[in-house]
């Protein structure tokens, strides 16, 4: 793998180009930011030019700019990112770091043959927002936190762009016990991977590896290249023995606007 150039088409296809349903994309001289839309009330910059000589002047003007809109904002910051020391810079902003994700990648003309084996009934694409309850259900219990954005961002995506957006669940007895979903951007190369969540009681059973199947069957059904995830450390190793390498670190820096703190 070509870490650079892969890197380089990376950051075109998803950070500069890439565009959401509920938010609207603005290009400016130093960053790509997305403006919510969709009422969730946060904004977030995916992609940053930035040098050690603008850099507290580009934060401040930022900070401002998503203060104005009265959104908080979440600054994605990688570990190849200008200035090396972005992260703290924003963190003495205010910014909370949250933990490293592992962003991984696979090229799906290279994977394993493992990835092509047929997925169980028990796995199903929601088609229809009204079945994303269930979904919603997995992450609040996983995450133990409000996950209503379930509901109304990946239903808006459902309702407006379906086909950027694909939602699967896998159920055991009837019963929604693992979630995930995957991204199509258009006009890119590569398609990313979100959720990738399993209520306790059901994990050590495949689930997150038939969601991971038929995604990746779906994504070369469409003639997408690669895959990109950014992974936890529990994800990690199920996806690196499906074949995805690690390309780098994300950082998801987190500002709330002043009526929220």
């Amino acid at each position: 793998m070509n870490k650079s150039h892969i890197l380089d088409l990376y950051d075109q296809n998803e950070r500069i180009n890439v565009e959401y349903p509920g938010a609207r994309r603005e290009v400016t001289p130093d960053v790509v930011r997305h403006v919510d839309t969709s009422g969730r009330s946060e904004g977030m910059i995916l992609y940053s030019r930035l040098s050690a000589a603008n850099a507290e002047a580009v934060i401040r003007q930022q900070i401002d700019y998503f203060e104005g809109l009265g959104q908080d904002l979440e600054w994605k910051v990688y570990d190849y990112d200008a200035p090396s020391d972005l992260k703290e810079r924003l963190a003495s902003h205010g910014f909370i770091i949250e933990a490293a994700e592992a962003l991984m990648l696979l090229d799906l003309a290279s994977a394993p043959p493992a990835l092509w084996q047929p997925v169980g009934p028990r796995v199903q694409r929601l088609t229809y927002p009204e079945k994303l309850v269930d979904a919603q259900t997995i992450q609040q219990q996983v995450w133990n936190e409000d996950a209503s954005w379930v509901i109304d961002y990946l239903g808006e995506s459902l309702r407006k762009v379906p086909e950027r957006l694909s939602v699967y669940v896998a159920y055991v007895d009837e019963r929604p016990a693992s979630a995930a979903w995957v991204y199509f951007p258009e006009h890119s190369q590569f398609a990313s991977l979100w959720g990738g969540s399993t209520i306790k009681e059901f994990r050590r059973q495949g689930l997150y590896g038939d969601l991971l199947r038929v995604r990746a069957q779906e994504a070369r059904q469409r003639q997408v290249r690669w895959l990109t995830v950014d992974a936890s450390p529990m994800s990690r190793p199920i996806l690196e023995q499906a074949g995805f390498e690690l390309l780098g670190w994300s950082y998801p820096c987190k500002w709330k606007h002043k009526s929220q703190k």
